[in-house]
């Protein structure tokens, strides 16, 4: 099940600092829960003792109604895929040989590992024979990262961390990497747990959103929840209200706007998609079809249809005004 839930725990370090405050949360199943807040919020830490990188003062995590704390801390890092902002790859070793690092470990055959280390690349997009037998330095900053998340699931697991992974990247890299993993994720269907200090980023790939303060969650939503209806002030401030606007516009305004154009569209192709997506994302899921629309849903419901040529106008037209 892969359920991972804390109950009541707290973290105070050595100088003082309380860096949870009795935190009661489960996270969601296979779904990709994204902790956004302030520095010093406690969002890294909170995600760090899923593994055992961080220890509570009280309080209790557990994983599939087993407390972490009766695991072995070895074994159960092994069990989790791990990545983190700096990629954190060997520099001697090949591309293969970093991929194959965990697996290795547990002992699985030459033959598994092979094969598993081939299908991971091209998970990633990264074309075995060329790849495999690089090492780090040889590839792009976007290339390293596409490996680590690449070893993070080289063992299967079924949870994975990732301390802000593309943090270091530039824009157009992370963006790239943040659409690979929303896409990668449909595919594996795997429980998340993603750190970022981006509110878009978090906005454009979770499936829910943990907004926390001083220590202590203020909010769990999902995007279009939390756009839709923030539960206190520090919530909205943190969104910030040109970004709500700007998602709200996007999400209901200009769809409706364009429904009645399009819901007499003849073309057979209309491919699901949500409010919460950026105007670039809505684009790039029609590139290969221009011809197609997008049916835009949220809470059940569809709030209209939008075409590709639409939205290249709309895009246009927003980065004219800016």
């Amino acid at each position: 099940m892969n359920i991972i839930s804390f109950e009541q725990v707290s973290k105070r370090f050595s100088d003082g600092t309380e860096a949870l405050k009795d935190v009661s949360v489960t996270i969601p199943t296979n779904k990709l829960t994204a902790i956004i807040g302030p520095s010093g919020c406690g969002k890294t830490t909170l995600m760090k003792m899923v593994n055992r990188l961080e220890t509570p003062t009280s309080g209790e995590i557990y994983i599939d109604e087993q407390p972490v704390s009766k695991k072995d801390p070895v074994e159960l890092r092994r069990s989790i895929g791990y990545v983190i902002q700096r990629i954190g790859l060997i520099p001697h070793m090949t591309i293969a040989e970093n991929v194959a690092l965990v697996p290795e470990l547990l002992g699985w055959k030459k033959a598994e590992i092979k094969e598993r280390v081939n299908e991971l690349l091209y998970l990633v997009d990264l074309e075995p024979e060329t790849f495999k037998k690089r090492y780090p330095l040889e590839l792009s900053g976007g290339q390293q990262q596409r490996v680590g998340v690449s070893r993070a699931l080289a063992s299967d697991p079924n949870i994975i961390l990732m301390d802000e992974p593309f943090s270091a990247l530039d824009p157009i890299s992370r963006e790239q990497l943040q659409y690979e993993l929303k896409k990668l994720q449909r595919k594996i269907q795997k429980t998340i747990v993603f750190v970022t200090h981006d509110m878009d980023e978090a906005l454009d790939i979770a499936d829910v959103i943990i907004v926390m303060r001083d220590g202590q969650i203020e909010q769990m939503a999902t995007p279009a929840e939390l756009l839709a209806n923030q539960v206190n002030e520090f919530v909205r401030e943190f969104i910030g209200i040109e970004r709500i606007n700007r998602k709200r516009d996007f999400g209901e305004k200009q769809l409706k706007e364009f429904q009645a154009l399009f819901e007499k569209s003849t073309t057979s192709s209309v491919q699901p998609a949500t409010s919460s997506m950026t105007m670039r994302q809505a684009i790039k899921k029609l590139d290969q079809d221009p011809d197609g629309r997008l049916e835009v849903m949220e809470d059940g419901a569809v709030l209209g249809y939008v075409g590709y040529h639409t939205l290249l106008q709309a895009a246009i037209q927003g980065s004219e005004q800016k």
